[in-house]
């Protein structure tokens, strides 16, 4: 990995705005970290793949059959993405999510090279520890920021997120789009072919749902009585961030401001400000997408499609 050299994106997208980080003590930082990005997957062992010998072959359902490798796939026009993923399995108010700027080539380009053919609804991609995803054809050919993504924040991509390819799409859960050490795409269909997780009970559409979390106060902290800072992360990818809107002790909303974002495939900082009193308070958050949807306070568990719920933390002032 240390030997593999990246080469720039064809256009390079410009530094982030000062303004994606509000500066507020506590609140989970724009861009995530790579030691720090979290880690979902089914390999008891991380694969560790050699750029050199690495092969994407790309079949099925296509006119064009062909292979890839990473010589072939650096010398085409990558581009750059900031893309948040989130993992499936978070529950309300986790931290199985992250943002992060990618840099690849995109899926539908790859796709077409091959030639979809009609009713080749499932991308369905596999590791190089035979681990599967279906992802849906019509979301990586709609336009959006699809990757066959190689580095992450500047530099290859760590071996614990796929080195040396991994696909990433916005807007979709990891579990049916963001396959780490891909070596296979087939062209199938979802009636014919199910991955590893939809195997299981799985759903086989899994758009990322929109959902807010409280950071500062941090649960159970301890605060001084008075003016408090309350701030937090939202998210839906690939639709983007709206509103959020924060409550007290079950009191009225009241909107947050919202940081600068570079575009809907990114969560979003938030803060707002107000008064309490010595004592023991909640804080409630929820967000509403670019779509108008606001999300439902009911609580729902990940399985099969993601969770849903309002996030909610408590807090003593003194």
């Amino acid at each position: 990995r240390s030997a593999l050299a990246l080469p720039a994106a064809a256009n390079p997208l410009p530094p982030l705005p000062a303004a994606t980080e509000l500066g507020v003590p506590g609140l989970t930082p724009f861009t995530t970290p790579n030691r720090e990005f979290y880690r979902i997957d089914t390999a008891l062992t991380i694969p560790r793949l050699d750029s050199t010998r690495w092969t994407l072959r790309v079949h099925g359902m296509v006119d064009r059959p062909f292979e890839i490798d990473m010589d072939e796939l650096l010398a085409e026009e990558l581009v750059e993405a900031d893309i948040t993923m989130t993992c499936v399995s978070n529950q309300v108010g986790g931290d199985l999510a992250g943002n992060t700027r990618w840099l690849g080539f995109p899926l539908a380009d790859l796709l077409r090279r091959a030639g979809v053919r009609s009713g080749a609804d499932q991308i369905l991609s596999t590791s190089d520890d035979g681990w599967t995803c279906g992802t849906p054809t019509e979301v990586v050919m709609d336009g959006r920021d699809a990757l066959l993504a190689v580095g992450m924040n500047g530099e290859p991509l760590p071996q614990v997120h796929g080195y040396p390819a991994r696909m990433v799409v916005p807007g979709l859960y990891g579990f049916v789009s963001a396959t780490k050490w891909v070596t296979d795409i087939k062209l199938t269909r979802f009636a014919d072919e199910r991955a590893y997780w939809a195997q299981r009970g799985w759903a086989v559409r899994a758009p990322v749902k929109t959902m807010s979390r409280v950071d500062v106060p941090a649960p159970l902290s301890r605060v001084d009585a008075g003016e408090v800072v309350l701030a937090g992360v939202a998210w839906a990818q690939h639709r983007g961030i709206d509103a959020v809107e924060v409550r007290v002790d079950g009191g009225e909303w009241r909107r947050a401001e919202l940081a600068e974002v570079p575009g809907v495939d990114t969560w979003v900082q938030w803060v707002a400000e107000t008064t309490v009193e010595p004592g023991q308070h909640s804080v409630e958050v929820r967000a509403t997408d670019a779509t108008g949807f606001t999300q439902p306070a009911e609580r729902v568990d990940p399985v099969p499609d993601g969770a849903t719920g309002w996030h909610s933390i408590r807090f003593t002032a003194e």
